[in-house]
């Protein structure tokens, strides 16, 4: 009953791959509806709004020391996608967290020093996080989303018109594309942005095994987590095997002459 619903799907999946396929910098593929300068734009408006909601660390030691290890990645690296420049703020928050947009915002939580103690082991979460910006995850992320919803308000015209069968498809297959679409899209940006990251860090300076710290760290301040298969992230025993594989490559990359003297804060 469901053959000719799913052979319809698959040509429409095969087709919105085809037109809609880009490469990241390291030569994966992902899906990029959108032009450039859109998502630039969407991050931009998105990050003014953030500014507005939560205090900002301004002038004090904390933002200065953030500041100083930034920019010495954003030096190596190509100016954001779409226009803008990559702007650099610090939100007084606990979150352990930090975020690149589109279009050049770079925002830091004074929360994540508590796991990035070092100016290498910050390096190694901003390197990452621009990372996301370089290889268009957002774009490939609202691609995504959007191929799947309209892949399933496709299945869900054809379905019939039996509710019961309706609905007992589509939680189906809801639940199937949160799993097996959106959720490994995500691992496989995350790892990508590992990736990225260490080598961004190693160009700036940075000493790239302390990323290996870093999430040697949040493992510590880590609570519990779900299961990988059903996490966006990949798990910190993952990451931390992923990046001890990707050492040798991001050392030969390494030049710490270049290295900055951002005196952390204590």
């Amino acid at each position: 009953m469901m053959r000719r619903p799913l052979r319809t799907v698959s040509a429409f999946v095969a087709a919105t791959l085809l037109l809609g396929c880009g490469h990241t910098p390291t030569g994966r593929h992902q899906l990029q509806f959108f032009p450039a300068d859109q998502v630039a734009k969407m991050g931009q408006t998105a990050f003014v709004q953030m500014k507005q909601q939560t205090p900002i660390a301004q002038g004090d030691a904390t933002s200065r020391y953030v500041a100083c290890v930034a920019q010495s990645i954003t030096a190596v690296v190509p100016k954001p996608q779409g226009g803008g420049k990559w702007d650099i703020t610090v939100f007084k928050d606990d979150q352990v967290n930090a975020f690149a947009l589109p279009g050049g915002g770079i925002g830091v939580y004074t929360g994540l020093l508590k796991a990035a103690r070092t100016p290498d082991q910050l390096a190694a979460v901003i390197g990452h996080e621009i990372g996301h910006v370089q290889a268009s995850h957002a774009n490939a992320r609202l691609s995504t989303q959007y191929a799947t919803e309209a892949g399933l308000s496709l299945i869900q015209s054809l379905a019939g018109k039996n509710p019961e069968e309706s609905r007992n498809i589509m939680a189906f297959l809801g639940m199937g594309a949160q799993v097996g679409i959106l959720l490994p899209f995500s691992r496989a940006d995350e790892s990508e942005a590992d990736l990225l990251g260490v080598q961004y860090m190693a160009q700036a300076g940075y000493d790239p095994r302390e990323a290996i710290a870093l999430w040697q760290n949040m493992q510590q301040i880590g609570g519990a987590r779900p299961p990988t298969w059903l996490s966006t992230h990949p798990s910190s025993e993952q990451r931390i095997a992923n990046l001890r594989a990707q050492l040798p490559q991001a050392l030969k990359l390494y030049q710490p002459s270049r290295k900055p003297g951002c005196a952390p804060v204590r």
